[in-house]
């Protein structure tokens, strides 16, 4: 594989603590089931200790992280950019991505790794609880910009928006994407994070975004409509090529305001984490490739398909190969 990236992605290298339970067990957390909510360090140690006997999983994780291993892993030489601390959680990560033949842009801050606490309820919805660690400080000045000024696409996540120095570093990647002509790809990452920056993803997606990926709960916020075809057609006036994902339904891809709809396969789901970060790996890996946007889409439900019938948010080793091999 080439080692100059084709992909530059910025995200938070989060370590998933998976358990699956019980419907009851998120009413006794007093949880919102389906959220991602962002908690102290003491309000993970209530959970584990809720869960004290249940043997947890334990997975290299994050959005933009999974996204880009996975796109490695794929064929599509990239980097991770972000903040572990120096810990055994780092390490884990750290040996994930030389396992996917990845280029680490990781850097070692003074603190610890970031983790989420994954909660998977017999319908294989999660609700997330996640404890951002040493990801809160990641700046400006951890942005490789020499490697990034030499990549094709530059990618992050809404969850970007939680700190300010996380914000400010994105802001700044996407001044040397356009001084470079990178192409500029936004996952606006889940419905509370859209919540709570509504009017600036919108701003952002207008002003410099060049490929979206949203699903329909973050786009009925994003435009406050629970008419899905008005708002991606509002989302189509508003930026060239973007995927709306559907889960059961499948997904819509457009391009230039031509506009597909992909239709899925039937899967039996056992847990639906990473669906969207899988999705986003199979359509920038097409993409990068020179494929077709319809094409694309295929692929990302693949993808996701995929990553619906196992635990966590990453693939196999053994897996992924065999994916990269059947796709491409």
């Amino acid at each position: 594989m080439d080692k100059r990236p084709v992909i530059f992605g910025i995200g938070n290298p989060l370590v998933d603590i998976i358990y699956h339970v019980n419907y009851k067990d998120i009413e006794n957390l007093k949880l919102q089931k389906g959220s991602m909510q962002l908690v102290s360090e003491e309000r993970q140690s209530e959970i584990i200790e809720y869960f004290k006997l249940n043997d947890p999983q334990y997975m290299p994780g994050g959005s933009a992280p999974n996204t880009i291993l996975a796109c490695n892993g794929l064929g599509v030489a990239s980097i991770i950019s972000g903040k572990i601390g120096d810990d055994k959680f780092g390490e884990i990560y750290l040996k994930q991505i030389g396992e996917y033949g990845g280029i680490s842009g990781l850097v070692k801050g003074e603190g610890v790794t970031g983790t989420s606490i994954i909660l998977i309820t017999p319908d294989a919805e999660r609700t997330m609880n996640t404890h951002l660690g040493i990801c809160r400080e990641y700046s400006s000045k951890d942005v490789n910009a020499e490697i990034l000024a030499k990549s094709s696409f530059l990618y992050f996540t809404g969850y970007m928006w939680d700190t300010e120095s996380q914000k400010k570093a994105i802001l700044n990647a996407i001044d040397i994407a356009h001084e470079k002509n990178i192409k500029i790809c936004f996952d606006v990452a889940d419905p509370f994070v859209v919540e709570r920056n509504r009017e600036e993803f919108l701003k952002l997606i207008y002003d410099n975004v060049d490929i979206v990926f949203t699903n329909e709960p973050e786009l009925s916020i994003l435009f406050d409509s629970d008419d899905i075809d008005s708002s991606i057609d509002k989302l189509i006036s508003m930026v060239d090529c973007g995927a709306v994902k559907l889960g059961k339904k499948g997904s819509v891809v457009f391009n230039n305001s031509e506009k597909f709809i992909v239709e899925p396969k039937i899967v039996q789901p056992k847990d639906t984490t990473g669906a969207g970060d899988m999705y986003a790996a199979g359509f920038l890996s097409s993409i990068s490739k020179k494929e077709g946007y319809k094409i694309a889409g295929k692929k990302g439900n693949s993808i996701a398909e995929e990553i619906i019938k196992i635990d966590g948010a990453q693939f196999s080793k053994k897996k992924i190969d065999s994916l990269r091999s059947n796709f491409f």
